[in-house]
């Protein structure tokens, strides 16, 4: 098994929601590194790909039929927004080769998730964390404090 633990700085515009990623942290251990530097290619494709499912990728449905039918509706990672991204590759020279870039997706929704509830104190539960579910949760938590 592969281990990896993420960091992301986020900003976040209070205002619209929208956030911007400014810097991605990952240490990963996948054992033997045959090739670090096509590992940490993949590491830093997959952040990629990650950061598009946790902040702007989400198939549109209008009466069953699929409403996304070009990139216009469908909003991908762009790399005029890709952040600095550091890779560290853990090494365990005793454990055979594993999964390189894979785990690397998975916690991007949760990290990015965490970030934002650092910045503004608003959970955020559904992906994509678009501006509009970010202000949601923000006026969640704001009138929840009130009520308090």
């Amino acid at each position: 098994g592969t281990y990896v633990a993420h960091m992301v700085e986020v900003e976040v515009d209070k205002r619209s929601g929208h956030v911007q990623v400014k810097r991605v942290v990952c240490a990963q251990d996948m054992g033997l590194v045959i090739n670090p530097q096509g590992a940490k290619l993949q590491i830093e494709g997959c952040i990629t790909m990650g950061l598009g499912y946790a902040l702007s990728e989400e198939i549109h449905f209008n009466g069953g039929e699929i409403f996304d039918l070009n990139f216009y509706t469908y909003k991908m990672t762009s790399f005029s927004w890709v952040p600095k991204i550091e890779t560290v590759l853990v090494e365990s020279e005793d454990i055979d080769p594993q999964g390189g870039g894979e785990p690397a997706i998975i916690c991007m929704g949760a990290v990015v998730a965490n970030a934002i509830c650092d910045a503004t104190e608003a959970r955020l539960f559904q992906l994509p964390m678009t501006p509009q579910r970010v202000k949601e949760a923000m006026t969640r938590e704001k009138h929840a404090v009130l009520t308090s």
